[in-house]
């Protein structure tokens, strides 16, 4: 496996769970400190410190500890690997569809057939 894969597996596993979703959501409007993503989910902060470790290790969020307060920041450079991969694939999906669509268009129209008096 590649990096690039390896690197691809990360994200696409970090954004799989709704609550990573949400901290991303949370940290698209500006960095937030841990306490800040914690209040509005309803688990304890291990818990919490477990998904932004799960960010962390994917590259999409970053954080530093100044004083006792720790701010996560997202990585939206990160999002162009699995960007990428996804406008590779629909450009991919829609060109087979347009083929599909250019095949469906040359064939006789059934309704069309057999009854013309």
């Amino acid at each position: 496996m590649t990096n690039q894969e390896l690197a691809l597996d990360r994200t696409f596993h970090a954004l799989a769970d709704p609550t990573r979703r949400g901290m991303i959501a949370q940290l698209c409007r500006g960095p937030a400190s841990v306490s800040e993503l914690a209040a509005p989910l309803t688990m304890a902060l291990p818990s919490v410190m477990q998904h932004l470790q799960v960010l962390e290790e994917s590259g999409l969020v970053r954080s530093e500890k100044v004083g006792r307060v720790r701010t996560c920041r997202l990585e939206p450079r990160a999002l162009g690997l699995a960007e990428r991969w996804i406008t590779s694939r629909r450009a991919l999906w829609e060109r087979r569809l347009d083929r599909l669509g250019d095949v469906l268009a040359d064939l006789p129209d059934p309704s069309q057939s057999g009854n013309q008096s």
